[in-house]
């Protein structure tokens, strides 16, 4: 590395923010980006351990040590080369991922781990802003079409891949746009949409086809290709079957996102609003219900509030279930752990209360609108898959991880490629 003792000279910065008072009224991006000499001084602390754990914790095996020491050289081009042989979306896994590898991270031991994620989002956005992003066009096409059904990250990444292998691709997206819940399920605010766009234009050039507002009814629709890839997402919501679940005002929280993502219309203003669940969805229908004007927010979560450090039963290097406050929950909101929601009471058919319980003591919260942030229980079913049907991402192993996603469309590539070449006829 370019400074061994760069890990005891300069301690990991935390990520900035844009002020609560200015984010809330927009849902421009809330992270301030880092300066290339603040990525520079993180990268150095990476230690080039002999057994780089942050590469065996990332399901992609990116090749972290390599470029931090690559960024700390001011190797920009060289950084990003190795990290786009990996990832296909760094700009997307460096904003939203939860950073598996820096929870294994050699120097979290002892100290605060490397800033891993934000030294990615730092590689890819330098190749942005150089020019250093440019369509990979296969050397030659093999003649084989193939289609991939959904668009979320393991759609993509299929579809990726198997274009680079030299097939014809051709992805279908029911919605308007491309990008599956990246686009229409993570709020602006962590996600701008014109990120997603950036990265779509250059796929077409390398010869991608997308053809959106085209839901697969009838799996005749796909007669003539010569392998289908399901990536259709674990979309089906878990939902909270109690007394007064009819009433109006209650909604699934992609539900909920989705219309926000289109339109920004303020459903939440002024309204008392109560998420359901404590995840990263969670969180983000808080961060929105926020910028609606919601008059107050409130998050409960049926499982105990988590530890805000490790403990004995998630040692070093496995991902640890932390206590997790998010710049959502920074903004504004409520949070109460180890709540069961017992039933839920209205008037005039809208809903006006949550009855929950805590330590087997009932008590009420008020509420305008109530938001079901409580997971997907599995996909949407799919009949009359045969030999040439392959699946992947969520819709394989259920809901998930972008970064895993991902991967899983890199796999079912390989395996769809793989399934190719086995029919080809013997010569």
């Amino acid at each position: 590395m370019g400074d061994v003792k760069g890990f005891l000279k300069i301690k990991r910065s935390k990520t900035e923010y844009r002020p609560v008072c200015e984010r809330v009224l927009d849902y421009h991006d809330v992270v301030k980006p880092r300066s290339d000499e603040q990525s520079r001084d993180q990268a150095s602390r990476c230690m080039d351990c002999g057994t780089p754990f942050c590469h065996w914790a990332c399901p992609l095996a990116n090749y972290i040590p390599e470029w931090n020491d690559l960024v700390f050289h001011q190797q920009w081009e060289k950084a990003y080369d190795l990290l786009k042989a990996t990832n296909i979306l760094p700009e997307v896994t460096g904003r939203v991922c939860p950073a598996l590898c820096e929870h294994s991270c050699v120097l979290g031991i002892n100290d605060d781990p490397v800033t891993i994620r934000e030294n990615e989002l730092a590689i890819i956005e330098y190749a942005f802003k150089h020019g250093l992003v440019k369509p990979e066009l296969p050397k030659k096409r093999t003649g084989k079409k193939i289609a991939v059904v959904g668009s979320g990250p393991a759609g993509l990444s299929c579809a990726v891949h198997l274009n680079r292998q030299g097939h014809k691709v051709t992805v279908f997206e029911r919605d308007d746009k491309v990008g599956g819940l990246m686009r229409y399920g993570i709020p602006d605010f962590k996600l701008e949409k014109k990120i997603l766009d950036r990265r779509i234009s250059v796929w077409k050039k390398e010869g991608l086809v997308f053809k959106t507002n085209h839901e697969i009814k009838d799996k005749k629709e796909l007669k003539g290709f010569a392998a289908v890839c399901f990536a259709c997402g674990s979309r089906v919501p878990r939902d909270l079957k109690v007394p007064g679940r009819d009433l109006k005002g209650i909604h699934f929280a992609m539900d909920y996102l989705v219309r926000s993502n289109k339109s920004k219309k303020a459903e939440a203003k002024g309204k008392k609003v109560v998420v359901i669940g404590g995840g990263d969805t969670g969180a983000d229908c808080v961060g929105t219900a926020n910028r609606q004007g919601a008059s107050c927010v409130v998050q409960i979560e049926i499982m105990p509030q988590p530890a805000d450090r490790r403990t004995a039963d998630c040692p070093w290097p496995t991902f640890p279930r932390l206590l997790k406050t998010t710049s959502s929950h920074e903004e504004g909101a409520e949070r109460h752990w180890s709540i069961i929601t017992r039933k839920f009471v209205g008037k005039n058919g809208r809903i006006g209360q949550i009855i929950c319980e805590k330590d087997g003591q009932p008590f009420a919260i008020e509420a305008d609108l109530v938001i079901l942030a409580m997971g997907f229980i599995g996909p949407e079913p799919i009949k009359g898959l045969n030999s040439k049907d392959f699946t992947c991402g969520d819709m394989r192993r259920g809901q998930s991880l972008i970064v895993w996603a991902i991967h899983e469309g890199e796999n079912a590539a390989e395996a769809i490629s793989n399934y190719l070449f086995l029919r080809e006829p013997k010569r």
